[in-house]
């Protein structure tokens, strides 16, 4: 009995990925990457010029089809898709695309390359905020309380303690500290 609930809990699960990708596409701002998690089939993106799904090659999108494919496919959870489509990119200095490869690698497992990934687009831009508040969420995933701290602070300095990324850093620190 208690092994065909695990099994009906997960296929519950299962459905409701499916239906939880669709929702949040929908509210995303940029319309290239609605279609690419919600209309293209596994290895497509959305061509906004051609006005369908392709299988993505490199040179043929704009750096910005690409960031806004990858950041759809990472928020989606298809962080392989993702790390695929981003490293596409004619600029490979971009801090965004530098960023959802970070948040893409981390998700799968791949902390320390994630981290890499942050460092390098904090070097490029130091000011850019969400690189800084998935690096303290990194550095929690690996047990590193004063690096997600730190970077909190450096949140502050920037933006002050009413912006997004500090209240998203801010609260995994203090449920962090609470387990």
């Amino acid at each position: 009995m208690h092994k065909r609930m695990l099994i009906q809990a997960a296929t519950a699960l299962v459905a409701l990925q499916f239906f939880a990708v669709p929702v949040f596409a929908a509210g995303s701002s940029s319309g290239g990457s609605d279609q690419t998690v919600t209309q293209c089939k596994k290895g497509e993106v959305w061509d906004k010029k051609k006005k369908k799904c392709v299988a993505p090659q490199e040179g043929m999108l704009d750096d910005d089809s690409i960031y806004d494919a990858g950041h759809a496919l990472a928020m989606a959870g298809r962080y392989d898709e993702a790390i695929s489509v981003l490293t596409l990119a004619a600029n490979k200095q971009d801090p965004r695309i530098l960023n959802y490869l970070g948040y893409s690698h981390r998700h799968s497992g791949r902390v320390t390359v994630g981290l890499g990934y942050y460092e390098e687009a904090l070097r490029i831009d130091p000011n850019y905020t969400l690189v800084r508040e998935y690096l303290g969420e990194a550095h929690l995933q690996i047990g590193d309380l004063s690096g997600a701290q730190q970077q909190l602070m450096e949140i502050e300095k920037r933006t002050g303690k009413g912006s997004r990324e500090y209240g998203m850093l801010s609260e995994q620190i203090e449920h962090f500290m609470r387990s």
